[in-house]
């Protein structure tokens, strides 16, 4: 894991902020507070249940592992929907968060509650 290491902090120092960033952006189109991006832990209850308007059950699913990977897939179908994005993109939220999220929170995409 040692070798590993250094490819591993290089992809979180360049994913996470810029997952972070898009939400910051993201979040206040979806009428939530722009700070809730970077508290981590809450920034995953805001994205469940403030932007997709999923119940708290879906929150929890998120944290499971296991079930987290079906559910993060469909919270984020259901991110994209509310913004008048197809599913395509939901799934491209789901895989490639840190490329798909700035582009909905820089791009011109409305949130449509």
């Amino acid at each position: 894991m040692g070798e590993l290491l250094p490819y591993l902090l290089v992809w979180l120092a360049v994913t996470v902020p810029a997952a972070v960033i898009g939400w910051w952006r993201m979040f206040p189109k979806a009428g939530q507070p722009a700070w809730a991006a970077v508290v981590p832990g809450y920034n995953i209850y805001v994205l469940v249940v403030g932007v997709a308007r999923l119940s708290l059950l879906w929150f929890i699913l998120v944290l499971i592992p296991g079930v987290q990977i079906i559910a993060a897939i469909l919270v984020n179908m259901e991110v994209a929907r509310r913004f008048g994005r197809s599913e395509a993109f939901g799934l491209g939220l789901a895989i490639l968060g840190p490329v798909f999220y700035p582009i909905l929170g820089f791009g011109k995409a409305r949130y449509q509650d």
